[in-house]
């Protein structure tokens, strides 16, 4: 199979380190500005769509624009995408889906999630057999790598920030990766596969940039380790989800993933907890996965037909959490304890709503931790 790769940076350059090695792929071009950086460069898309030997195009771009025509034209022309951009396909999942069917081409994502982890192909695996209860997980290395950074080594949030970035894990969007958006993505994109529905990001989102050194100490004190959790669950035609700070005992095995690692919860009936676990992110294992679904496509392998017709309503009522809110002063409200440590006030809620939650934090700068069962 001959193929194309939109971008020449950190994945794409995996993609064409990994397909040399293999017999049936041969990278015909790529799309990259800098000439000089392959001798396959073109700047110019018409040459790889205008090629009818290219039968599927690798988009690496990220970003919204200009990804989305890119890969609205390839399957226009009866090329298959392959794509690991998790913002576009969260936006626009619906269109690609809808236009590759018309076309008779694939569009296939399994990058998009968990970087190198199988975890789409293992939530379509369980969703073919019986329905999904929910899944979980810790879905971004950099905030992982943050929060463990300032646990094991008591560094303070930005120190830990810098360090992440000369690693070269943090997104060039820092927003991306400290406010939730990368994981609002991933949530909105395995829920489409689990669920059968596309949703859109209506559901809350708390920043994790308002956690400090001083609250990871206490809750270390506590017996508590912070990670940023990306979630989802459904009853009936009614979806719950949220992305935001969890508090795992030190024994749970999310308290245990260390650095940039991800780790995925998909719990259904028969199943139990299925966990996927593994690098995240990063040239090669993201490029694996992407090669991975050049392989199926070619193979004509699919796990289940992708259908995101099931319509879902966002639901600030469905089920009842326990979460803790710091502030410098003391909240009022019907609190099952408040602690004070130094010029901190750690409020502990009962089991609420979120919507009872937004009520109390309202948009105040509040650092807000669920309590997690898990």
């Amino acid at each position: 199979m001959k193929i194309a790769i939109l971008g020449f940076g950190t994945v794409g350059s995996g993609v064409y380190e990994i397909a040399k090695t293999l017999k049936n792929i041969e990278v015909k071009k790529v799309l990259e500005k800098d000439l000089s950086k392959i001798n396959i460069a073109t700047n110019n898309y018409d040459e790889i769509i205008n090629d009818k030997e290219i039968e599927l195009v690798v988009e690496c771009m990220g970003g919204l624009h200009p990804a989305y025509e890119f890969i609205m034209k390839a399957l226009q022309n009866k090329k298959s995408v392959v794509s690991a951009n998790k913002a576009v396909i969260a936006k626009y999942l619906d269109e690609f889906l809808k236009t590759a069917k018309e076309n008779n081409v694939e569009f296939r994502f399994e990058a998009s999630v968990g970087g190198g982890i199988p975890c789409l192909a293992g939530i379509q695996k369980i969703h073919r057999i019986e329905n999904i209860d929910k899944f979980y997980g810790i879905f971004n290395g950099t905030s992982n790598f943050i929060l463990d950074n300032m646990y094991r080594l008591e560094n303070k949030f930005f120190t830990s920030l810098k360090t992440a970035q000369k690693l070269g894990y943090a997104e060039a969007d820092l927003s991306a990766d400290i406010d939730g958006y990368d994981v609002t993505n991933k949530v909105i994109i395995s829920f489409a596969l689990a669920y059968d529905g596309f949703i859109k990001n209506e559901f809350p989102c708390f920043t994790m940039k308002n956690i400090t050194k001083e609250d990871i100490l206490y809750f270390k004190k506590q017996g508590f380790v912070a990670k940023y959790i990306g979630e989802a669950t459904t009853k009936g035609n009614e979806y719950e989800a949220s992305v935001m700070l969890n508090l795992f005992p030190i024994n749970a095995l999310e308290a245990n993933v260390l650095s940039n690692y991800n780790i995925i919860t998909v719990q259904s009936y028969t199943m139990g907890e299925v966990k996927f676990y593994g690098q995240g992110a990063g040239k090669l294992p993201t490029a694996n996965s992407i090669i991975q679904d050049i392989l199926d496509i070619q193979t004509k392998i699919s796990f289940n037909p992708i259908s995101i017709e099931k319509k879902y309503t966002y639901s600030s009522n469905l089920f009842k959490h326990k979460y803790v809110i710091r502030s410098n002063e003391k909240l009022k409200g019907n609190f099952e304890r408040i602690d004070r440590d130094g010029n901190n006030f750690y409020h502990y809620t009962k089991e609420i709503t979120q919507a009872d939650l937004l009520k109390l934090v309202e948009e105040k700068d509040y650092l807000v931790v669920k309590l997690s069962e898990y």
